[in-house]
């Protein structure tokens, strides 16, 4: 890579969760990196709920902490609270979620960041992207300046023509009381790009002196907490409880009441909401027989005095809003801080990238984060690392894609190249066809050695899993050679944890007992093993015929996932191919066969036509 004056490798603009991942991953590897922000006091700004993780987004968590992303380093410094949720379930469905200290978390990244060489951290507002020839060239902010650079990652969040509406009241802002980017959109569109609309919205903040606690069920973290990184060892932050309310008849009263108001429902908002985080008042218009709504209130930081009333997302004017709050039994006293809001923005149906989340009308410029239609801390962040992995190994003409069978990263970004959105994305785990192996526990064997080959996950790091990874197949081995013996003595120490023993059974085979934890056996072993180790094991061992069987499912995954389709392909020219399949495949333009098996509307029929000619091209006998 050449570096010369004002020239940057990769420049990034915005400095919310995606950007601060893409600027820390391509400086992490080495390319010399312009991170530009409209406001050096909200990076890693926590614009809606103050915690990372949940259902399916703690696995984007820990998968990116694997791959040497920062997010869970950063949550786990500065959590407040730490839950494992699912607990009840399998393994493939449990998640981590950590509440954050707000403020710490966002000065954590800001210190890591400035910290960070080769990177540059600089304040301006991107109002233009430079192009030539069909490939990006550089930026302008609001300021004038120029900077260079054949990458440049747009992380623009809900800044692209945000618009704010509380009640009757509407004003342009891509976060509140922060002015939106109109402009940027402008030049976007000059380039060929088209637009969309989405919605969101967020809670009143309540101040803490205004809640009556004692009227809430207390909900705590849990005892041990679970950490999203694999490096973390210890808490860093005293820990704070969260408080379960609900709503009543007197509360979804006076939202009927004042529907009308609702900007929502007056026409006013045309983008579209998220369907699985509706604002209260979509919640009580589309689910009329329910009597009462769960609302968490979570604690934004350990000096702050604010609570997020999780579940109350509104669009209604303050005066209706103060209301419904005080119609809460607990609330009655509640003060704002901050009011509830919605927001509408523009994004770009992400059909318009390829999987390396480059852009396909302008070469050299990538879209992480909002922008793609995703919502969610954690979706962006996993985007913004993508987008600039790929950004600085394009300079080699290399990629970096993550399969649906090695990450929840690759799920999320296969369904979003492929198939669009028609409302804001979020992860789940019924998202992903292999939940089993996709677990957050195993995501350093799936993943670790990956970002050591990229140079963002450390030499000390790596052989400390290697040698984690030995021991694993230490234990498993001993576990299988070890039997036991249904003598007396035997036979009461498992009859004292209620586990029957008849017959001589070896370590391994007792462990597939749902009764039996490894904790019961670990005293028939010899070596010492971390308990990462034993946990990792013990899941193994237990769900060994449904992870022999879901690896089956991948192999016939990836006979027709590792097709490749030529760039060179005329669709046009497949003979029995209908125009409509024509159409959405040079939309889409899939990289694989499995990419183009999961776009709407492709038959399999139409499938096997394609494959076909794949054939005869590879032979040189189709037609280009």
């Amino acid at each position: 890579m050449v570096y010369k004056e004002a020239c940057y490798d990769v420049i990034v603009v915005g400095a919310g969760h995606a950007g601060c991942e893409a600027a820390l991953a391509a400086a992490g590897m080495g390319a010399k990196t312009l991170l530009l922000t409209i406001y050096m006091e909200t990076i890693a700004q926590m614009s809606c709920n103050p915690a990372i993780g949940g259902l399916a987004k703690g696995n984007l968590v820990r998968d990116l902490d694997a791959l040497g992303g920062e997010m869970g380093k950063c949550i786990d410094h500065t959590g407040i609270q730490f839950r494992v949720l699912n607990t009840k379930k399998g393994p493939a469905v449990r998640s981590s979620r950590a509440q954050a200290d707000k403020a710490k978390y966002r000065e954590y990244m800001t210190e890591v960041l400035t910290a960070t060489t080769p990177l540059d951290v600089k304040q301006g507002a991107v109002t233009d992207i430079l192009a030539e020839g069909g490939s990006v060239k550089g930026v302008v902010t609001d300021f004038g300046q120029k900077f260079y650079s054949p990458r440049v990652i747009l992380c623009t969040g809900t800044f692209l023509n945000g618009l704010i509406h509380i009640g009757e009241r509407r004003y342009k802002a891509g976060r509140a009381n922060e002015f939106s980017s109109e402009q940027l959109v402008n030049s976007l569109k000059n380039s060929g790009f088209s637009f969309d609309r989405l919605k969101t919205g967020t809670p009143a903040r309540l101040h803490e002196d205004s809640i009556d606690f004692a009227r809430f069920d207390e909900q705590k973290g849990d005892s041990e907490p679970s950490f999203f990184s694999f490096e973390t060892c210890k808490l860093n932050m005293p820990q704070r409880s969260c408080y379960i309310a609900f709503t009543n008849d007197k509360t979804h009263q006076i939202i009927r009441e004042n529907m009308h108001r609702s900007p929502l429902y007056a026409g006013v908002i045309t983008g579209i909401g998220p369907r699985y985080c509706p604002s209260i008042e979509d919640k009580v218009k589309k689910f009329p027989e329910k009597t009462r709504h769960q609302i968490f209130l979570e604690p934004e930081g350990l000096q702050s005095k604010e609570y997020y009333a999780n579940g109350l997302s509104s669009s209604l004017p303050i005066d209706v809003q103060l209301n419904l709050y005080r119609s809460i039994a607990g609330l009655e006293r509640a003060e704002f801080t901050r009011p509830a809001y919605a927001i509408e923005y523009d994004f770009v149906q992400p059909t318009a990238l390829y999987r390396t989340l480059e852009t396909k009308k302008l070469q050299g410029l990538y879209f992480a984060g909002q922008i793609n239609g995703t919502t969610g801390y954690e979706e962006a962040a996993v985007q913004g690392y993508i987008a600039a992995v790929n950004a600085v190994l394009s300079y080699d003409d290399k990629e970096f894609i993550l399969n649906r069978d090695e990450s929840y990263i690759g799920v999320m970004i296969d369904d979003l190249v492929t198939k669009g959105v028609d409302e804001p994305y979020r992860i789940f785990h019924s998202r992903g066809e292999f939940r089993l192996l996709l677990r957050e526990d195993n995501a350093e064997y799936r993943l670790l050695e990956k970002g050591f080959h990229l140079g963002l996950v450390s030499k000390a790091r790596f052989e400390r899993f290697v040698k984690e990874k030995e021991q694993l197949n230490t234990l498993i081995k001993n576990l299988r050679n070890v039997i036991l013996k249904p003598d007396t003595k035997t036979k009461e120490y498992f009859s004292s944890r209620s586990i029957n023993l008849n017959n001589p059974v070896s370590l391994y085979d007792i462990l597939k007992r749902p009764e039996v934890k490894i904790n019961d056996i670990e005293c028939y072993l010899e070596n010492y093993f971390l308990d990462n180790v034993k946990r990792e094991a013990e899941i193994i061992i237990k769900y060994e015929g449904y992870i022999r069987k879901q690896q089956d499912e991948v192999n016939k995954f990836r006979k027709i996932e590792n097709v490749k389709i030529p760039v060179d392909i005329n669709y046009s020219n497949i003979k029995g191919l209908r125009a409509e399949y024509v159409e959405k495949l040079n939309k889409v333009k899939p990289a694989t066969l499995g990419q183009a098996s999961r776009i709407k509307g492709i038959t399999p029929s139409a499938l096997s036509l394609l494959h076909i000619h794949i054939e005869k091209m590879a032979r040189g006998n189709g037609s280009k």
